[in-house]
């Protein structure tokens, strides 16, 4: 049995916020890079060694939108193997968050957009499978069982 080759020879991790306002609409991004390019994810991103983990979900969403968020608490964990030639390995922390302000400063180079979106309007946006389970834990609705962590 031949073993997998990954690009990187360690897991990944990464944090990502679930910012949601007061009207319940949660900030998505849709992506110019790789992972998920063209697709609509949270802001979120790798944690720097010793960096601990909470500073780097700030300072990604400060980063990816230039928010300052509070964080409210671990929503889940979610686990992630890249299909394809990319090969990488990622252990996700999603953390819910509520913006202390809503005044957006996207990074265009790696932010081709960002939306406040409201629950009933998250069905039509092409999401990763470990972003349309994350919501799901949020909004029931959006809730399929078929993603294993």
């Amino acid at each position: 049995m031949t073993k997998k080759r990954y690009k990187k020879e360690h897991i990944v991790t990464s944090v990502v916020a679930v910012i949601l306002d007061d009207d319940d609409r949660v900030l998505l991004t849709r992506r110019n890079i790789q992972p998920f390019k063209d697709q609509w994810v949270m802001p979120g991103g790798k944690i720097d060694l010793g960096e601990p983990i909470l500073d780097a979900l700030k300072r990604e969403v400060h980063e990816e939108v230039g928010l300052e968020v509070e964080v409210q608490g671990l929503i889940d964990v979610f686990e992630h193997l890249t299909p394809g030639e990319d090969n990488y390995h990622f252990v996700i922390l999603y953390y819910r968050c509520r913006p202390l302000y809503c005044d957006i400063t996207r990074n265009e180079a790696e932010v081709a957009a960002v939306a406040w979106v409201g629950r009933s309007e998250l069905a039509v946006y092409p999401l990763p499978d470990g972003t349309r389970y994350i919501l799901g834990r949020i909004f029931p609705e959006l809730c399929t069982c078929e993603v294993q962590h």
